[in-house]
Formats: C-alpha cells, structure tokens, sequence
C-alpha cells in the first residue's frame, strides 16, 4: 500500500505518503490564497524527496472539509484526477476528522476551524478516532453554552477564546494524520465515503437578483 493523502480545506496546503504502516514523508505550506500554485509541486516534491514515483501510489486519500468553496475543489479536483490517471481509489475523509485524529485526545472535545465571517466549521468527538455530531456551521457565541467545558482544536478555536477558552494545537490539518486514520481504516476493512465536497454554505459568488436574461432578436 501506498496512499498520497491531500488536503486543501483550510489554510494549509498538505501533502502525505503513507505506507499502511507508517508515515513515509509529508509537507505543508499554509497560504490561503495559493493552494491551486502550491499543490502540485508539492506532490512532486514529496515524491522526489521519498525516492518514487507517481505511479507507485495505490490509492488517494483527500480531504472533503467543510471548507471554503475554492480551497476545497482545489484538492478535490486534483484527487479525482490523480485517481482517473492511475487507476487507483480515491477516499475522501472529513478534514474535521483528520484534526482530531491528529489531536490524539482520549476524551470528549471539539474541532473547530475557521469558516470566515466570525463563524467556524465544528463538530464534538468523544476521543480522537469517534465523531459525535455531523459538521456544522456557527457562529461561536451561539455554540458557546453547547460546548462548555469541553477542550477544543484547531484555528476556529484559537480564533475565539471566548468560545473556546481551553483551546489546543493542531491549528490547522495534517494529510499525514488524514493519512494515517485511513490506513487505520482500511486495514480494518470499512469502507471510505466517497470523495464528495462538504460546503456547508453556498458559494460567495452567486447570479444577481433580478437578472435578466438578453437574448439577440
């Protein structure tokens, strides 16, 4: 086995190859406006630097969100493209999942990434591989009291410490974490959803209201 695992959901552009065991190298570089520029050569660099080739690469491992609309497809795409080319699976993970997972907690606790608009992506776990609620979008003061007490991670809650008072690295996702929980997976042998995007909200950009359409006489 050797999975490439992608993630372009948050600020970070990260790149991981797995080898169902272990982590063989990863990369990232956070740039919120660049992830198209920095995406593949980051892939080739890991490749290189690992001493392989794309081609030895068994399955694609890509991160689904929630996430900004043109991040995420960034990933997507390419996951998608690199799975048509070789042959290979793609899997998609909820990035969420891959902050916990990262997290290492072993108790209940929140992930919370930065949606923008004073709002966050979030969920609530009950140890770092068992997601307890689906993602959801919010403001943090209107989760506050739902979330109380509970420690939390990633940059929505270092983003709002009145929300989230007990708040921990990791800031932002690792695709060697994405990497590692779907090796962990696989190796038990459930099946990955599909690589599908979680948006959560609709895209910014949107057709006017009251448009009119001019057709030529």
């Amino acid at each position: 086995m050797l999975l490439l695992a992608l993630d372009t959901a948050t600020p970070a552009v990260t790149v991981a190859l797995h080898d169902g065991t272990d982590v063989v190298a990863s990369s990232a570089q956070v740039d919120a406006r660049r992830h198209g520029e920095l995406l593949l050569p980051a892939v080739d660099r890991l490749l290189a630097g690992a001493g392989l080739r794309l081609d030895a690469v068994t399955g694609i491992v890509v991160g689904v969100g929630p996430g900004p609309y043109t991040g995420l497809r960034v990933g997507l795409m390419t996951a998608d493209t690199f799975g048509l080319a070789l042959g290979v699976p793609v899997h998609g993970l909820c990035t969420l999942d891959g902050l916990a997972y990262a997290s290492g907690l072993r108790r209940p606790f929140v992930v919370a990434t930065d949606a923008r608009r004073k709002e966050v992506y979030w969920a609530r776990y009950a140890d770092s591989r068992t997601r307890l609620s689906d993602p959801a979008v919010d403001r943090p003061a209107d989760i506050a009291d739902e979330v109380a007490g509970l420690p939390a991670v990633g940059a929505g809650a270092l983003l709002y410490p009145d929300a989230f008072p007990d708040a921990h690295e990791p800031e932002h996702v690792s695709a060697a974490a994405l990497a590692g929980l779907a090796a962990e997976r696989l190796a038990a042998g459930e099946e990955l959803p599909a690589p599908r995007p979680m948006y959560l909200r609709r895209p910014d950009a949107q057709v006017p209201k009251n448009y009119k359409v001019v057709t030529p006489k």
